[in-house]
């Protein structure tokens, strides 16, 4: 389990997530983003836990996003199918996810909701993941929203499957990070 406790003038948020089936917990005091976010682990099979205060929606999205994705990136194991792809019809709304939790950090994609498309930049970064978004179609912004998010999690539940071997021809990386003396 990897938790994060992230506090700014802005935000107080402490999360907590395992990749696996388990609880899922989650109280923002925005309605939607609770509904994203438990969408989010159940469609990846995380066990997650939230509680996130904030100033502004926008501060609380993205913060969430941040920290979700900070903890998350402390749960991968070498040992990963690493890519994950998923095509999701939710009514009218159809949006194709692929994702690479290998280490690089790039998003594209565009969603109805610049909230949302923010948030799913901004977890891709923090986790280190690539993650490309498309809607294929869909009028109604909440479908393709929520379309996006469970393509999201279906991708993630794929990629973050147990794996025979390490999934890139440089093998494993060990990164060791110096602190300068002060």
């Amino acid at each position: 389990m990897s938790r994060i406790e992230r506090e700014t003038k802005e935000t107080t948020i402490t999360l907590d997530v395992r990749v696996g089936e388990g609880p899922i917990e989650v109280a923002t005091g925005d309605t939607f983003l609770d509904h994203m976010l438990t969408t989010l682990a159940r469609y990846a099979g995380l066990q997650l836990s939230v509680t996130a205060t904030g100033d502004l929606r926008h501060h609380l999205v993205e913060d969430t996003a941040i920290a979700l994705g900070l903890a998350l990136s402390n749960e991968i194991p070498p040992h990963i199918e690493r890519y994950g792809w998923a095509l999701v019809p939710m009514d009218e709304a159809l949006v194709q996810a692929a994702v690479d939790v290998g280490g690089r950090s790039f998003y594209v994609g565009r969603i109805p909701s610049a909230l949302y498309q923010h948030f799913l930049q901004s977890f891709a970064t923090n986790l280190g993941a690539t993650l490309h978004l498309k809607v294929i179609r869909g009028r109604d912004r909440h479908h393709a929203v929520e379309a996006a998010i469970k393509a999201t999690g279906l991708a993630l539940r794929q990629a973050l499957r147990d794996g025979d071997r390490v999934f890139s021809t440089k093998g494993s990386v060990d990164l060791q990070v110096a602190t300068p003396e002060s």
